[in-house]
């Protein structure tokens, strides 16, 4: 059971405390029908949290965790404890990466399950597996190379090309697609579907009025702030720009008292507090890498105004894809300037006229609330 020990920081309200740690694999009921289990991960994000809804004479599972030998045996333990020998009917993937989406195959197979995700996110999902085993392509060498990066940096990158499909069990060959807005029955319930970008292209969180809860995945995170890179598949994308604009449609449309489930860290209430801490940390980046663009740049002498310690070899890739984010954004905001020198380096400098620009506000929605 879990303790009754509300814990309030920086502006969230965690009903359980902050520092609650499920037993692995130890499914917690959070609400009816609603049950919280926590896979741990070999990395630096050292767990997922995984939910799984009781749905008629099954269950609907969303995210799965990679795919580990040791996250398939939590996965049997489960099957005999809390799902009681009721089969998996819906396997919902939140989005693409392979802690969310590593064992859906897996899971639809064994049970003869749907798969219910995204149409952009399965099939980038699908792309991205295809890479497997395969040597980096020359336009994305260009493109690290265009980063800064030197021989040792390239020759790390190619040596770790095509990991992405190593975490994942193979897909099945068809999925059901979660549209932005619609609703699904899900033990009796309605939940809808709200679909965010920049993190990933299609995410789909789930909204149910009726428990006033969100299982957020990885669009809205307590502590840490979601990954948003641009990577050489779309070198002129601006990510963060989706990121921003859906984060304050999120605000909008969803009510504030809601129970967010993120995939990582500890529930919490206190969702529009969070979403503007989120969009005014970016804007704070933004607008510290345009000081630090006074004289030109290449994206790899950008970090310091944006991470808070060494980059290392390991965290190289994911930090040169948020840097070029950050700038892809103030480019797409006409605040600074991009030159690609003979070498094929991109320096980057800001506009000084603009220096005194307000924060370019993501759009307002347009759309309805959700129901």
């Amino acid at each position: 059971m879990l303790p009754d020990v509300p814990e309030l920081y920086k502006g969230l309200t965690y009903p359980w405390g902050r520092a609650i740690n499920p037993a692995p694999g130890q499914p917690e009921q959070i609400a009816e029908g609603v049950y919280w289990v926590r896979f741990p991960m070999p990395m630096s994000l050292d767990h997922i949290n995984l939910w799984l809804l009781a749905d008629g004479d099954g269950w609907t599972v969303v995210d799965t965790c990679l795919n580990l030998d040791s996250a398939r045996q939590l996965w049997e333990q489960l099957f005999g404890s809390v799902m009681a020998g009721r089969p998996i009917t819906r396997v919902i993937c939140t989005h693409m990466h392979p802690d969310h989406v590593g064992l859906a195959g897996w899971l639809t197979e064994r049970f003869g399950a749907e798969l219910w995700m995204s149409r952009e996110e399965f099939l980038m999902c699908r792309a991205m597996v295809g890479d497997t085993g395969r040597p980096a392509p020359e336009v994305a060498l260009r493109f690290y190379r265009a980063a800064g990066y030197d021989k040792e940096q390239l020759a790390f990158y190619q040596g770790k090309f095509g990991n992405f499909g190593r975490a994942i069990y193979p897909l099945p060959e068809s999925f059901r697609r979660l549209a932005d807005l619609e609703t699904i029955t899900i033990g009796g319930r309605y939940w809808q579907v709200i679909v965010g970008s920049g993190h990933s292209p299609e995410h789909a969180a789930l909204y149910c009025p009726a428990l006033k809860l969100l299982i957020s995945g990885d669009q809205v995170l307590p502590r840490i702030t979601p990954n948003v890179s641009v990577f050489p598949t779309e070198p002129s994308g601006d990510p963060l720009h989706e990121w921003l604009s859906s984060s304050a449609r999120i605000r909008e449309i969803l009510p504030d008292d809601v129970l967010v489930l993120p995939a990582h860290e500890a529930p919490f209430y206190g969702l529009h507090v969070r979403l503007n801490q989120l969009i005014e940390a970016h804007n704070r980046d933004l607008r510290s890498l345009f000081d630090h663009l006074d004289q030109p740049r290449r994206a790899v002498d950008c970090f310091p105004p944006l991470f808070s310690r060494e980059i290392g070899q390991d965290s190289l890739g994911l930090a040169t894809g948020e840097t070029i984010a950050h700038l892809n954004c103030l480019l797409g905001r006409r605040r600074i300037t991009r030159r690609r020198d003979a070498r094929g380096v991109d320096w980057y400098q800001q506009i000084p006229e603009t220096a005194g620009f307000d924060d370019e506000p993501p759009p307002a929605s347009r759309e309805p609330r959700a129901t």
